[in-house]
C-alpha cells in the first residue's frame, strides 16, 4: 500500500489529491510559523525564556492558521474535525468514564 493510500485511509478522505491539498495546508501553515517566529526575532540564540513564550503562543495562532489555509484549499471540514480530535486528546475530553 502506498504512502498516499495509507493517509487516505487514515484520514478517512476520497481521493489522493484531497491527501495532497491536506499535506499542502500542513506545509503551509508550518511555513508560516516559521515566517513568523523569524519576523518576531526569535533565533537560537533567544533566551529561552523568549523561546518557551513563542511556542506557547504559537498554539492558538497554528490552529487558527490552519483553518485559514484548510479554508483556502477546500479543505475547512477535514481541519475543523481535526482540530475537534486534537482538543479532545489534549484536554482529555475523549476519555471514556468507568461505571462503578
Amino acid at each position: 500500500m502506498s504512502f498516499i493510500e495509507n493517509l487516505k485511509t487514515r484520514w478517512q478522505v476520497k481521493s489522493g489529491v484531497q491527501v495532497l491539498l491536506i499535506l499542502i495546508v500542513f506545509a503551509c501553515t508550518g511555513s508560516s510559523v516559521v515566517v513568523l517566529k523569524h519576523l518576531i526575532g526569535i533565533t537560537n540564540s533567544s533566551p529561552s525564556s523568549h523561546r518557551v513564550m513563542f511556542y506557547i503562543a504559537v498554539l492558538p495562532i497554528y490552529n487558527i492558521m490552519l483553518l485559514g489555509y484548510g479554508f483556502l484549499f477546500g479543505q475547512f471540514k477535514f481541519f475543523l474535525e481535526f482540530e475537534k480530535k486534537f482538543f479532545k486528546r489534549i484536554f482529555g475530553l475523549n476519555k471514556k468514564q468507568k461505571n462503578d
